[in-house]
């Protein structure tokens, strides 16, 4: 943590800053929920976002519908049908650059759907499958007219690759999604978390070895309480990108 009289970096368990020989120990408990409750103001103001939302969503239905609508559905739709058209029709350029936009563009909107509307795995997976399927159909349409073929894929590894398109596509707005949740809520709730660390990570901690001094093992306990905590998002956003770059690119090089 920061010293709050001089501002140079002191360990969290420190009751005297070894740079200006102040003593903690009176507003160690003040910084901590100070902390708290800077975090505690963070989530009630995004909360009270989206209770305004809600009642934007009673109050005016139809614009709320559009709007959201719009937003969330047919510009990351447009947005996906342009890189389509760009590459593949105005320059005719390496599908892959296709690929990387399709998985780039979905992230952000992911992102603002947990921010805005606090939209959970579930929405994002629907919302994300719902733009990809319409996406896809509109890039089919584009190439049919464009090339006077089909639109409709005919044989089976046509098909796939339109299943794996979608997924990708979907997977990147997942991820995007869970990467707000990890930057909005986790880690606020990491970084505001004071004092002696729960009892599971002084378990782990000790399981690690506990002759190492009481100092060493409350700090090696925070590590591992933090760890806990954001281990299972950030696991979550590197499979879902994973997932979605590996859906992407499978068909550019034949995985």
């Amino acid at each position: 943590m920061e010293c709050p009289f001089c501002a140079e970096t002191i360990k969290d368990e420190a009751i005297v800053c070894k740079h200006c020989s102040r003593d903690l120990r009176v507003v160690r408990p003040v910084i901590h929920e100070v902390q708290e409750i800077v975090a505690e103001m963070d989530r009630l103001r995004r909360e009270l976002g989206r209770i305004n939302a809600r009642l934007e969503r009673i109050k005016y239905p139809v614009h709320y519908f559009v709007a959201h609508t719009i937003g969330y559905v047919l510009v990351p739709i447009v947005l996906l049908l342009a890189a389509h058209i760009l590459v593949t029709i105005v320059f005719d350029a390496n599908p892959l650059y296709l690929r990387l936009a399709s998985v780039i563009i979905p992230v952000p909107f992911g992102l603002v759907l947990y921010a805005r509307q606090n939209a959970g795995f579930r929405g994002a997976i629907l919302l994300g499958a719902l733009i990809a399927i319409l996406a896809v159909i509109s890039m089919l349409t584009v190439t049919g007219f464009n090339d006077n073929v089909p639109i409709v894929p005919g044989p089976w590894i046509e098909w796939r690759e339109v299943i794996e398109y979608s997924a990708s596509i979907t997977l990147a707005l997942v991820t995007g999604n869970i990467i707000g949740f990890l930057i909005l809520d986790v880690l606020p709730k990491t970084m505001a978390q004071g004092g002696k660390p729960n009892a599971l990570a002084y378990s782990i901690a000790r399981l690690l070895g506990q002759h190492v001094g009481e100092e060493q093992l409350r700090r090696r306990a925070r590590i591992i309480q933090d760890l806990l905590v954001t281990v299972g998002p950030v696991a979550g956003v590197a499979a879902t990108a994973a997932g979605s770059v590996y859906a992407g690119l499978k068909g550019v090089f034949g995985w």
